[in-house]
């Protein structure tokens, strides 16, 4: 079993940043690729963006690339969501997913990830 601990996220004004954190426990030898997706009431979970598990291939939703960086410490078992220039539109909730099967398709649906953090509300006021 994976644990996945997202951090608070926060409410931030238009055009301002923000970083959240995702902390795992239990058998995190066993994660590779990791995510983070968000969540609007009512709707489905969408991508976000994607790392592999050195860190060396990543994705990004059209939405956020060029905004948003993904990053992760191995040695701390955290994945990273950077956050910048926040819009109204990107308020959600944001969770963080962690894929234990082997093998890499770039991560960007939500089938491909075995756990889930509990999500974590992020709002951005225009």
């Amino acid at each position: 079993q994976v644990q996945l601990v997202e951090s608070e996220g926060g409410l931030v004004q238009a055009g301002g940043s923000l970083r959240l954190s995702c902390a795992a426990s239990g058998r995190t030898f066993s994660i590779g690729a990791m995510g983070w997706f968000r969540q609007a009431p009512g709707k489905e979970r969408d991508f976000v963006a994607a790392i592999s598990w050195s860190g060396g291939s990543t994705g990004y939703a059209d939405s956020v690339k060029g905004r948003f960086t993904i990053s992760r410490d191995n040695a701390k078992n955290t994945v990273y969501l950077q956050m910048s220039n926040l819009q109204p539109e990107d308020t959600d909730v944001y969770y963080c997913a962690a894929r234990t099967r082997l093998g890499w398709n770039g991560g960007r649906t939500t089938r491909e990830y075995d756990y889930w953090g509990q999500g974590t509300q992020v709002t951005v006021s225009s």
